[in-house]
C-alpha cells in the first residue's frame, strides 16, 4: 500500500497560519499535526491488517463483497465530513470577507467623525475670543449674547453626537477585529481537519482498490459476474419492496406523470444511454449511468421522500426517492449519502456525492425510474 506524504508538511503549515493570523498557539498547532499523524498510523495499520488477512487464497467472493461494502461505507463517512468541512470553510470565508468590508466602511467613517470634530472643534476655538464674563456681568448687548449662547448650544450638542457616534464606531471597530481573529483560528482549524480527512480518504481509497482487485479476480468467469448481476438486481428488487412497506407516504406525493421529460437531469456529466440494453448473457440495464466528476453533487430529480439510504451489492452506496403513485427514483455508486431514509427532499436538492461505489472503476452516477416495481426508460422523463 502506497505511503501518504501529505502530513510531513502539517506542522511548517500550521505554525505559518499561526504566524499570520496569531489564530493558535505554536504548541498547540505542533500537537495537532502530531495528532494527525498518529491518527493517519494507526488508520494505516488497521488496513494494512485487514488486507494481510485477504490474502488467503481461501478467501471467498462473499467475504470480498463484505470488505468492500465495509471500505466504501468508510469512504461515503469520510467524504461526508470533507463535503461539510467545504462548507464551513465556505461560509467562514465568506464571512471573513463581511467582516473585512464592515472594517473598511467604519475605518473611513472614523477618520470622517475625525475630520468633523476637528472642524468644530477649530470653530469653537475661533469663537472662543468673546468675553463671556464682560457680557454677563455688564449686558453690552443682550441680544448679542443670546444668539451667541444658542449658537454655541447648537454647536456643543452636534459636537458631543459627534463623539458619541465616533466612540460607536471604535468599540465596533474592535469588535470588528476580534470577529476577524476569531474567524481566522476557525479557519486555520477547519484547514487542518480537511486536510487530515483528505490523507484517510486516500488511504481508505487504496484499501478499497486493492479488495476490488481480488473480487474482481474472483468472479472472473462469465457465469459468476451474470450470477452477481442478478444477486445484486434482486437486493435492489427486495430493498425497493422492503423501504416500501415500512414506508407512510407523505399525502402532498402524487407521483411523476405530469412531469414526464421536464425532470431534472440528476447529475453533470456525459450520458451513457445503456437502458434496455444486454449487460452480460441475459441480464439488461435497468437504468442509465452518467460519467461525471467524482465529489459532484447528485440532486433529487423531482420532490420526495428519501424510503432507502445504504449500501447495496452491485450498486455500491444508493439513495431510493419515493415520488408517490407508485414512482420512484434510484440513485447508484454514490461516494457519500447526504440524506437519510424518512427526509423529505426538493428537486434539485443535493442528495448524494457521485462517486465510484458498488465496484466501479470510474466514477459515475447509475440511475434508474421505477413505476409500481417495473423499470422505465429514464431517457423519456428527464429533461435532457
Amino acid at each position: 500500500m502506497g505511503k501518504v506524504v501529505y502530513f510531513r508538511s502539517y506542522a511548517t503549515r500550521i505554525l505559518l497560519v499561526a504566524l499570520l493570523y496569531g489564530a493558535m498557539p505554536w504548541a498547540t498547532a505542533i500537537a495537532q499535526s502530531e495528532d494527525a499523524e498518529l491518527e493517519l498510523q494507526a488508520l494505516q495499520d488497521e488496513l494494512k491488517a485487514r488486507q494481510a488477512a485477504l490474502q488467503d487464497t481461501r478467501t471467498d467472493a462473499e467475504a470480498l463483497q463484505k470488505v468492500l461494502a465495509e471500505s466504501e461505507k468508510q469512504i461515503g463517512a469520510v467524504a461526508r465530513k470533507l463535503n461539510a468541512i467545504s462548507t464551513s470553510l465556505d461560509e467562514n470565508r465568506q464571512q471573513q470577507q463581511q467582516l473585512n468590508t464592515r472594517r473598511t466602511d467604519l475605518e473611513t467613517a472614523i477618520a470622517q467623525q475625525q475630520s468633523l470634530l476637528s472642524g468644530q472643534l477649530k470653530s469653537a476655538f475661533i469663537s472662543g475670543n468673546f468675553d463671556y464674563a464682560k457680557m454677563v456681568f455688564y449686558q453690552e448687548d443682550a441680544a448679542q449674547f443670546e444668539r451667541i449662547l444658542t449658537y454655541y448650544k447648537y454647536l456643543n450638542e452636534a459636537r458631543q453626537k459627534e463623539i458619541t457616534k465616533f466612540k460607536s464606531s471604535v468599540d465596533e471597530l474592535q469588535q470588528v477585529n476580534a470577529q476577524l481573529q476569531v474567524k481566522a483560528q476557525e479557519l486555520n482549524a477547519l484547514l487542518v481537519s480537511q486536510e487530515q480527512q483528505q490523507n484517510e480518504l486516500l488511504a481508505r481509497q487504496q484499501d478499497r482498490q486493492q479488495t476490488l482487485r481480488k473480487l474482481e479476480s474472483k468472479i472472473a468467469s462469465d457465469e459468476s459476474r451474470i450470477a452477481q448481476l442478478r444477486e445484486a438486481e434482486q437486493s435492489l428488487v427486495e430493498a425497493i419492496e422492503k423501504a416500501q412497506r415500512e414506508s407512510q407516504l407523505p399525502q402532498e406525493l402524487t407521483g411523476l406523470t405530469a412531469d414526464k421529460g421536464k425532470l431534472l437531469k440528476p447529475a453533470e456529466g456525459s450520458l451513457r444511454k445503456l437502458f434496455g440494453k444486454r449487460r452480460q448473457g441475459q441480464v439488461r440495464w435497468k437504468g442509465i449511468m452518467i460519467d461525471g466528476q467524482e465529489g459532484s453533487a447528485v440532486k433529487a430529480v423531482a420532490h420526495g421522500r428519501v424510503i432507502y439510504a445504504d449500501w447495496l451489492r452491485g450498486f455500491g452506496l444508493v439513495t431510493i426517492i419515493e415520488h408517490g403513485d407508485g414512482f420512484m427514483s434510484v440513485y447508484g455508486h454514490n461516494q457519500a449519502l447526504l440524506r437519510s431514509a424518512g427526509d423529505s427532499v426538493t428537486r434539485g436538492e443535493t442528495v448524494a456525492l457521485l462517486g465510484q461505489s458498488g465496484g466501479q472503476s470510474s466514477p459515475n452516477l447509475y440511475f434508474e425510474i421505477r413505476h409500481k416495481g417495473k423499470a422505465l426508460n429514464p431517457l423519456q422523463w428527464l429533461e435532457i
